[in-house]
């Protein structure tokens, strides 16, 4: 829905006192949130699905605005998310020069990322370097408890904006300036719909399922389940004392996302992180690889125009 209505527009704050847009166009200008008159007024009205249920994602847009047709809010979206991938290309090149591996965690509010991120963190901090960005609506709580751990954190607070965004993070990466071979975690907004549209320039889209919440979370949020590459079920510890049907959910999961692949932790207790931690070590040491070509290429490409030169204004030419 954000995609189409540009939730957030100038109310985005990055520490420091930066202040960006949230969306604008391909050609750079900024969506606002004002919805006049001049919108084309074709209604859909056929939302009905079984049972006399009402279905608004039904349409080419798979979703509903009042006063916009389907065409115009696909339009819209493409739009916007055309410019939000360009920031995420340069993102994604620059992690990749630098062997950063970059992470998006996703989830619901209360999954327990940022618990997560510490436990994390502080069994990761003396083998690699960190940095961290923490994106809510308000507050720098969430980098104040990771800044506590020894690691740079920034906060970026997005007003009522529902996710973070690849202009946000390249900001971000001015700003934390991570080292080379080093992991960069992105913890958005507590949401499970529109963070599923926006590509940051990560590697990887990690969801966050808490047992507390219901198994079928993947069901009833799909997009976001079959944009990650790994779910950490987390909060296992409290398996024995739930109704909370772990297999179940990592059925519907796998419904949605067959290659997925799940963890089940627990950021208290410390259950299952050796695994999750294993999959990070491998993480790093592929985009350190791509580091490695990456400068490789790049000297053959200079060896490859020093030669040009040479033999261009060579005596015998």
């Amino acid at each position: 829905m954000c995609t189409v209505c540009g939730c957030g527009t100038n109310e985005v704050s990055i520490e420091g006192g930066a202040h960006e847009h949230a969306h604008v166009h391909a050609d750079g200008t900024v969506h606002t949130h004002r919805h006049g008159h001049d919108h084309e007024h074709g209604h859909d009205h056929d939302h009905h699905a079984h049972g006399g249920d009402l279905d608004y994602g039904s349409g080419p847009a798979h979703a509903h605005a009042p006063g916009l047709s389907q065409a115009r809010m696909v339009q819209i979206e493409q739009d916007i998310l055309s410019k939000n991938n360009g920031y995420a290309a340069k993102n994604r090149a620059h992690f990749d020069e630098h062997g950063i591996f970059a992470l998006n965690l996703v989830s619901s509010p209360g999954s327990g990322k940022t618990a997560l991120l510490v436990r994390t963190i502080e069994r990761l901090k003396d083998q690699v370097a960190i940095a961290v960005v923490e994106g809510d609506q308000q507050t720098a709580n969430d980098a104040e408890r990771i800044r506590a751990t020894g690691v740079p954190a920034l906060q970026i607070n997005t007003g009522k904006g529902c996710h973070l965004d690849g202009h946000m993070i390249g900001h971000a990466i001015e700003r934390l300036a991570p080292a080379e071979d080093s992991l960069f975690l992105i913890e958005n907004v507590g949401n499970l719909v529109c963070p599923a549209a926006f590509d940051l320039g990560e590697q990887h889209k990690v969801a966050i399922l808490s047992v507390t919440e219901g198994e079928d979370k993947p069901l009833k949020y799909p997009d976001m389940f079959r944009a990650a590459d790994v779910l950490l079920l987390n909060k296992c510890d409290l398996l024995p004392h739930l109704a909370f049907d772990a297999d179940l959910a990592e059925a519907n999961a796998r419904r949605v996302n067959p290659n997925l692949t799940v963890f089940r932790v627990s950021a208290s207790s410390g259950q299952g992180m050796d695994a999750w931690l294993d999959w990070l070590a491998a993480g790093l040491e592929r985009q350190r690889g791509k580091r490695v070509e990456t400068v490789a290429a790049l000297k053959a490409r200079i060896a490859e125009l020093e030669r040009q030169l040479a033999t261009r204004y060579s005596p015998g030419n």
